[in-house]
């Protein structure tokens, strides 16, 4: 193990050659691997996390019917996870990037996007778990539960637009950086509590949306890394965004 300490760090080490995108790709495979294997083994074995599920779900749909206002705030938080609202800031900031001539970023968003809307709708028809019920819901939606589809194409989009528009922030200061970033989290943080008081998901639903959406968006900086690299261009740290010279085009 003392032996392969020397040659595992530097591959660790964002700052190194292959470094960032070892990293990134471990990263994917671990979400994918631990968390949302496990709650997709609970799901399959109705484990431990659907006793969870249920009482939670009830809880929260409960606590929101009680409330016209509540269910009005959930509709409108929850929007900001739908498709068309992705939609409509994913394809003008792909063609404002593409504009701006920053092809490589441009055609990063568009197909992590797009490919993890397909990617979620593919493992939605292949676990087939169905929603909550309630006899008087407060909401409905199409579709399959698991994995919530607000929780993952949120993850993705939001984290795909902040780590092509960081550079942005960083390049006006740590500190706005910061906050963008806390923000975002603050925002898929309230889209995934939504789904749930809503009472369209169940708990594992928006946490397997979010480790999914988290792996692909590894997975996908990573190969952008890769890309970049083999362009020629030093390697980032991930702090920076994707491009860190792309600050003043993006401006």
């Amino acid at each position: 193990m003392t032996r392969a300490r020397p040659w595992l760090a530097p591959r660790l080490d964002p700052a190194e050659r292959y470094g960032l995108r070892l990293t990134l790709f471990l990263l994917g495979f671990a979400l994918v691997a631990v968390p949302f294997g496990w709650l997709l083994a609970q799901i399959d074995q109705n484990g431990a996390i659907s006793h969870l599920d249920t009482t939670v779900a009830g809880d929260l749909h409960g606590w929101a019917a009680r409330s016209s206002a509540a269910v009005s705030g959930l509709r409108a938080v929850s929007f900001f996870g739908s498709p068309p609202w992705l939609w409509a800031l994913a394809v003008p900031a792909v063609a404002f990037v593409w504009h701006r001539d920053r092809h490589r970023l441009s055609i990063f968003l568009a197909v992590t996007t797009l490919a993890g809307g397909l990617l979620n709708s593919v493992v939605k028809l292949a676990v087939d778990r169905p929603r909550p019920s309630f006899a008087e819901p407060v909401a409905t939606a199409v579709g399959r539960s698991f994995p919530s589809g607000h929780a993952m194409s949120s993850t993705v989009v939001y984290g795909a637009l902040l780590v092509v528009f960081l550079p942005v922030a960083v390049r006006r200061g740590r500190r706005l950086a910061t906050a963008v970033v806390a923000s975002v989290a603050a925002l898929v943080a309230a889209i995934c509590f939504s789904r749930l008081a809503l009472g369209v998901h169940f708990v594992s639903d928006v946490l397997g949306g979010v480790a999914l959406g988290l792996a692909w968006l590894c997975l996908s900086v990573a190969a952008f890394s890769t890309w970049r690299e083999d362009r020629g261009l030093p390697p980032v740290e991930p702090s920076e965004g994707l491009e860190p010279e792309a600050a003043a085009d993006l401006s």
